[in-house]
């Protein structure tokens, strides 16, 4: 028997949750595959935890590249870990760095033992900030700063609701509209959630069911990280040429038109220096991340099917990798 041919293909194989065919959570596997190569201007990361986004699996770029199927596929975009290997021309990292990234949504994602990303996805972070949090934090840090600082252009004193002051983006809406010196109201679903809401920011909090709607015009910047039917008193709260901003589906224009406010929709994208923002931020202590469920990689599929549950508690579900 070829001892040193064995060993070398289970060096180029891994563990990775995969989707053979188009659909959702039930078309997940979890199984042997090939273990990615970087190449130039890339790395391959040891991943240690990969947060979910349970709407990516409804994503035309989950499941195509340029228009072409690229089945199987592997999920999961947000991810924290360790580099394990160089492509060619890298210089700015190196083996065993810790990090963080974005895996671009066209791309086999970090629901797996390793993953190949550009370095421009990536940023370094401290050995000592939890795995978990920094990759709960990925995504919903670069949605919240692109919506308030690229979309919605919010600045100091201005009035700012963030519908779903709570949630995995919303608490990031909530903390950096904070520290951006906005007045900020956050709208929560629950007395529970009342206290989160102000621990991370919030002057004011609506909750649903107790509080009434607020009046017409009074905010001049609004941000909806809820994702269902936006309900025209949203729209109808933002002042004449304030900005209104979605992240889940496109605005109702005939809505837009009838309230005078201009509205934005964007997915988001990669941005080093933000990543390398966050990664400060986190070693520091200086932002809260919300992390609702943890599943080891092996029970990934169930944790895509827990997206149809009730959290027990807000934040992201992540998976995490021995």
């Amino acid at each position: 028997m070829d001892t040193e041919h064995e060993t070398t293909n289970a060096s180029q194989r891994m563990r990775a949750l995969r989707a053979h065919q188009r659909g959702g959570p039930e078309q997940l596997v979890y199984e042997e595959a090939p273990r990615p190569v970087p190449g130039p201007g890339e790395i391959t990361v040891a991943v240690r935890a990969a947060a979910i986004t349970f709407a990516e699996l409804t994503w035309t770029e989950t499941w195509e590249a340029n228009g072409v199927d690229r089945t199987p596929v592997v999920p999961s975009h947000e991810f924290a870990g360790a580099v394990a290997e160089l492509g060619a021309g890298v210089s700015d990292f190196a083996v065993g760095d810790s990090v963080l990234g974005l895996v671009p949504f066209d791309r086999d994602g970090a629901a797996a033992e390793f993953v190949v990303v550009p370095v421009e996805f990536v940023a370094r972070k401290e050995a000592a900030v939890s795995d978990v949090e920094a990759a709960a934090a990925v995504l919903p840090a670069l949605t919240a700063w692109e919506a308030l600082i690229d979309q919605a252009q919010l600045a100091a004193g201005q009035r700012l609701l963030v519908r779903g002051g709570t949630g995995g983006v919303g608490a990031f809406l909530t903390q950096f509209g904070h520290r951006m010196g906005a007045e900020v109201t956050a709208t929560v679903t629950s007395t529970a959630s009342e206290d989160v809401a102000r621990r991370l920011g919030a002057d004011h909090v609506i909750v649903a069911g107790r509080d009434p709607e607020p009046h017409e015009g009074t905010f001049d910047v609004a941000v909806d990280a809820v994702g269902d039917d936006l309900p025209e008193w949203v729209y109808a709260s933002v002042r004449r040429g304030g900005r209104l901003i979605v992240l889940q589906v496109p605005p109702n224009q005939e809505l837009a038109e009838k309230y005078g406010v201009i509205t934005g929709f964007f997915v988001v994208g990669p941005n080093r220096p933000r990543l390398e923002q966050l990664a400060e931020l986190l070693s520091e202590g200086r932002v809260e991340v919300a992390v609702a469920r943890t599943f080891p990689l092996p029970d990934g599929r169930a944790a895509y099917e827990s997206g149809a549950r009730p959290k027990p508690r807000p934040g992201k579900t992540v998976i995490t990798v021995p």
